[in-house]
């Protein structure tokens, strides 16, 4: 599943603060010294207090003219009057209902994921070490994204629940904030690259006082992703690719700007819609398609089919491309968890060097000869 320049002063909180004549004095003293500490997403800014952090969503979804600002207290930490109209969090959380499988990766790789105590859907979990909790029934189910149960997380009281939001309207949520839970919109599906995605695991690396844990996972994984890239640039050639499939008689394919496709371009492929602007997918119909990419070398994420008979059957129209008469059609549907979650789209936005080393196994294997493919597979 986009951009906006980031900010490097909390004296935007002041346009949230109430009261035109006390806008000016919110921060004065500490502005100076205090940076936002996000590198790479858009939609995140992280500051730091004594005693106390600020964390801004400033796209909380797609269009949003919403930003929305909470306030991480430490123990005995004090927070300014100027702030306090925000939501103050207590930190470090001891538990946690978090709404998206994107969420999960985070939590595992600091070493809490002990803390989760509810899910919405818990069959789309796929991670193992999450699994066994929730086969214990150590994390409740809790509904629907678009219909959380509010009776159920009412009585659970958790410390926080992490949402997001297609738009403005989210009824559960609201119930939820005025029943006096703790509710924090989460915006990491909006970012449109790779790093910027990733970046998130601070957001949660704040919400329990692990901000250099944080901090030393995402750098770590910035490291593999820039020295992959780096190993992406020695390649001779662009292979042409194709990506999507047939969806109600359109055929979707991912723009050129969007996360999708920004792999693809880091992984020296010569990726057929790269000069589309958008950021998401357009819809197409099979014949534009056809006359483009009929000759295209290789097709990326064909939609959810696990083989080329199974698409052949839902359409016999896909064998009429080369990358389906050489079987160089690869998906990431196969990876599945116990319960038939992806593990692609749980984990592909926490590791993008895992993606990019895929890509570059599959275009270019002469210069990744060690590494073996995880999310994406070839279809037999």
């Amino acid at each position: 599943m986009k951009l906006n320049v980031l900010k490097f002063t909390v004296l935007l909180f002041a346009f949230f603060a109430m009261g035109c004549k006390k806008k000016k004095e919110i921060y004065s003293s500490e502005t100076a010294t205090v940076k936002n500490e996000i590198k790479y997403a858009k939609g995140l800014e992280i500051y730091r207090y004594g005693g106390y952090s600020v964390i801004k969503i400033t796209k909380p979804w797609p269009g949003a003219k919403e930003n929305f600002t909470y306030v991480l207290q430490e123990k005995n930490g004090i927070i300014p009057d100027s702030i306090k109209q925000f939501t103050a969090i207590q930190i470090p959380i001891k538990s946690i209902v978090v709404t998206s499988t994107t969420h999960i990766p985070a939590l595992e790789m600091l070493g809490v994921e002990n803390t989760l105590v509810g899910f919405p859907n818990t069959d789309y979990i796929s991670s193992e070490k999450t699994r066994k909790r929730i086969d214990v029934g150590k994390v409740r189910e809790v509904g629907k994204n678009e219909n959380l149960n509010t009776e159920v997380l009412i009585d659970m009281q958790p410390n926080l629940i992490v949402g997001f939001g297609l738009n403005n309207s989210n009824p559960s949520l609201d119930i939820l904030q005025k029943s006096g839970l703790k509710v924090m919109f989460n915006g990491d599906w909006t970012e449109q690259t790779p790093l910027g995605k990733a970046e998130w695991i601070k957001f949660f690396g704040a919400l329990y006082g692990l901000d250099s844990t944080a901090t030393s996972v995402f750098s770590e994984i910035e490291k593999e992703y820039n020295t992959t890239l780096a190993l992406a640039k020695k390649a001779t050639r662009k292979p042409t690719v194709l990506s999507g499939s047939m969806f109600q008689d359109q055929w979707y394919v991912p723009q050129g700007k969007s996360w999708a496709s920004l792999f693809l371009k880091d992984a020296q492929a010569d990726y057929l819609w790269k000069d589309t602007k958008g950021t998401g997918s357009i819809s197409l119909p099979f014949e534009i398609i056809l006359e483009k990419a009929q000759q295209a070398e290789f097709w990326i994420a064909p939609g959810d089919f696990s083989s080329l008979k199974q698409m052949s059957d839902s359409n016999p129209h896909y064998g009429e491309f080369e990358a389906f008469k050489n079987k160089k059609v690869y998906s990431y549907a196969l990876n599945k968890g116990a319960k038939g979650g992806i593990l692609y789209f749980e984990w592909s936005p926490t590791r993008p060097d895992w993606v990019l080393k895929d890509f570059i196994k599959i275009f270019h294997p002469e210069l990744v000869p060690n590494h073996t493919l995880f999310f994406f597979q070839k279809l037999e």
